[in-house]
C-alpha cells in the first residue's frame, strides 16, 4: 500500500522542543511511509492552509509533532476531512497523548508510531463538538478557565510562575456562581466553582479532572465542583492530580451525550486549552468521529 503522510510541526511547541525533534522524527517516519510532506507553521491559519494543501495532494495520514494546541488543530483538520491522525508529543501538557496511552517522549512515540503504521494499527475515538469546533480532551469553565483568561492578559512573569500568580489572584476573587446544565436526563441547577466536560480524562498537563472518561463510549463525562470556599478549593486542588477529587462532597459527576452549559455567571469556556467563548455553550459527543493511528 502506498502511504502518503504529512508531518505537521509547530516549531515553538514545548519551548522549541518540536523544532528540535522534527528532523529525527521525520527520518523515522520515512522508514514507514512512501511519501512524507513536511508542514511547518507558526500560526493556526498557516497550519490549516498547509494541511489542506497536503490533503489536496493526496494524504493518508497526518502526524502532528507538538503539544495539545498543535494536536487540537490536527483534530479539526482530520475530523473535518476524515484523515487519520497520529500525535507525537513535544509540548508542555501532552494531555491527548497521555489519554490515548502513547509514549510521552517524542522519539519513543515516533518509534511506536512507525510500528503501528507497519502493523496497520488504527482505532476510532469519539470527539466533543461545541459550535463549529471539535475537541478531543476537556471543555472547562469557571475557576480553571478564569485562570487561563487571566494568564492570557498577563505580560509578566513568564513561565509557570505566571500560572501560580493567576491562581492566587483568582482564589482571592473566588465566588461560586449559578450554573445550569441541561442534558437528555434533565436539568441541574446549582451554585458552582467550575465545570469540566470530558471526552478524555486529562487537562492542564496531566490533571485527570474527568478520571473515568472513555473516548470510545459515546458519552461525555461531566465533573462539577459545587459551592466551595477558598479553603475547600485549596483542599480539592491537590486531589485533582490523583483523580480523588470526585470523592469530595462538593464534587458531582454525571455522564451525557449532550450537555448545554450555562447560567448567569459570566464564565468563558475553554476546550483543549483553547478559548471557545462565553457561556452558554452546547456540547455534544460525536461517536467515532476521529481515526487514530497507534
Amino acid at each position: 500500500m502506498d502511504i502518503r503522510a504529512a508531518l505537521a510541526v509547530h516549531p515553538a511547541s514545548g519551548h522549541g522542543a518540536a523544532g528540535r525533534a522534527s528532523a529525527a522524527v521525520a527520518e523515522k517516519l520515512r522508514s514507514a511511509v512512501d511519501h512524507l510532506t513536511m508542514v511547518e507553521a507558526n500560526s493556526v491559519e498557516e497550519s490549516r492552509a498547509l494541511m489542506v494543501r497536503a490533503r489536496d495532494a493526496g494524504l493518508d495520514l497526518l502526524v502532528v509533532l507538538g503539544g495539545d494546541g498543535s494536536a487540537h488543530q490536527g483534530v479539526q483538520f482530520c475530523a473535518d476531512h476524515d484523515v487519520p491522525l497520529a500525535v507525537v508529543p513535544a509540548g508542555t501538557g501532552n494531555d491527548l497523548v497521555r489519554a490515548l496511552g502513547f509514549p510521552m517522549e517524542s522519539l519513543s512515540a515516533a518509534d511506536a508510531l512507525v510500528e503501528a503504521i507497519g502493523a496497520g494499527r488504527r482505532r476510532r475515538i469519539d470527539l466533543g463538538r461545541v459550535g463549529d469546533e471539535w475537541f478531543a480532551s476537556v471543555l472547562c469553565a469557571g475557576f480553571d478557565s478564569a485562570v487561563n483568561e487571566r494568564v492570557n492578559r498577563m505580560r509578566w512573569p513568564h513561565g509557570p510562575r505566571r500560572y501560580d500568580l493567576a491562581i492566587v489572584a483568582e482564589l482571592a476573587a473566588l465566588r461560586p456562581k449559578p450554573l445550569v446544565l441541561d442534558t437528555e436526563d434533565g436539568r441541574v441547577e446549582l451554585d458552582a466553582t467550575l465545570v469540566a466536560v470530558g471526552n478524555t480524562a486529562y487537562y492542564g498537563g496531566g490533571i485527570p479532572v474527568c478520571p473515568d472518561a472513555d473516548p470510545a463510549d459515546g458519552l461525555l463525562d461531566v465533573t462539577i465542583v459545587g459551592k466551595a470556599s477558598r479553603l475547600d478549593l485549596v483542599r480539592i486542588l491537590p486531589s485533582l492530580r490523583t483523580g480523588k477529587h470526585v470523592n469530595h462532597p462538593a464534587v458531582r459527576t454525571m455522564r451525557a451525550r449532550r450537555v448545554s452549559v450555562g447560567g448567569d455567571n459570566g464564565w468563558v469556556a475553554y476546550a483543549d486549552g483553547e478559548r471557545v467563548g462565553p457561556l452558554p455553550q452546547a456540547v455534544e459527543c460525536v461517536p467515532a468521529a476521529l481515526e487514530i493511528v497507534g
